[in-house]
């Protein structure tokens, strides 16, 4: 974290050896109908293509590019959108612990109905790997501060993809294919491959790798990380903490099975397996 970085309030922009690769939006202008919270987008390959989608309209849920979308947090929606929750909550930047051009350190409060829930510390960096390869290291770690238990139910990270004239192939380790094979299931790594970009999604910590990936391959393609989900309920006590981490190569050019694994390899501390 050492060159100059580029600050276009309300957003900053992520470099990989002063190359931009993300700009990430952390006050954005959104609807509270959306959830309002931080995101990252565009996200770019090396080579310079989009990875990332933004749509704010014509779907239930805001396809807000990389970002922490959660449904139901003891009755507050933070994802946008329908849900059962009747109060739309939304993730407000609070300040910098850290900002530098390949990384940053943030606080943010997750707050709804007039009432802090949460206090998020998420932290974003931009690790090198091979060459026309780089990888987006997302940490967030959530603290309850409302002196009671906090529930959540559904979402969590999510990476809204660029739709192609042809659904993007999805595959994971252990042999998964296609997303009826992938969806819902725990994996050490997936992988989201369109014609000229590929995405290997790595669960660097045994909760993540334990969570569910929620996939999408149709007109809104993306990959989730399943914060809570029905079967896995999540319950924060008063003052505990919560944290996920997820560690994305962003490489061009599609990928097959052996070259997605010995990337995966690189991104946790577990490995790969094919």
């Amino acid at each position: 974290m050492n060159a100059a970085f580029t600050n276009r309030p309300p957003c900053t922009v992520l470099r990989h050896e002063n190359r931009p690769v993300g700009t990430y939006v952390h006050r954005p202008q959104l609807a509270g109908t959306l959830a309002p919270r931080p995101y990252l987008h565009p996200v770019r390959t090396l080579g310079g293509i989009t990875v990332t989608d933004l749509r704010t309209g014509g779907h239930p849920i805001a396809q807000l590019g990389v970002s922490m979308a959660v449904p139901d947090v003891s009755g507050r929606n933070f994802g946008g959108g329908p849900s059962p929750a009747t109060t739309y909550g939304s993730q407000r930047h609070l300040g910098w612990l850290l900002r530098d051009p390949d990384g940053f350190v943030e606080e943010l409060s997750w707050t709804g109905g007039g009432r802090q829930l949460l206090l998020e510390r998420r932290t974003v960096a931009v690790r090198p790997l091979s060459a026309g390869c780089w990888a987006l290291d997302f940490t967030t770690a959530l603290t309850n501060v409302t002196g009671q238990d906090v529930s959540g139910s559904g979402g969590g990270f999510f990476w809204s993809a660029p739709r192609r004239p042809q659904p993007p192939r999805v595959f994971s380790a252990g042999g998964g294919e296609g997303e009826a094979a992938v969806h819902g299931r725990p994996a050490d790594w997936v992988a989201l491959a369109a014609d000229d970009w590929t995405l290997i999604f790595a669960g660097a910590t045994g909760d993540t790798r334990s969570a569910p990936w929620h996939i999408r391959t149709g007109d809104h393609p993306g990959v989730g990380s399943a914060l809570a989900s029905p079967e896995r309920p999540l319950t924060i006590a008063p003052a505990d903490t919560v944290t996920r981490r997820i560690v994305t190569a962003v490489a061009d050019g599609c990928l097959g099975r052996d070259e997605a694994a010995r990337i995966a390899g690189q991104l946790s501390d577990k490995g790969a397996a094919v």
